[in-house]
């Protein structure tokens, strides 16, 4: 199965409550944390929710 490469690239300051919780769960805390999720439905959701927040890679 397929990777996406996460990479949080703006700062949560100033979103709203459910989006820097989504981003949370992804495991991105600070500007420039990479993370690893299998290319899931459920994962790909929470990407969609928060696509201006990060930078995407399928890996």
């Amino acid at each position: 199965m397929a990777k996406l490469r996460l990479t949080l690239t703006k700062s949560l300051i100033g979103r709203k409550a459910e989006h820097i919780t989504t981003a949370k769960t992804l495991g991105l805390k600070k500007i420039g944390n990479v993370v690893e999720h299998e290319d899931t439905p459920q994962i790909r959701g929470m990407v969609n929710k928060i696509n201006y927040l990060v930078k995407i890679e399928e890996v």
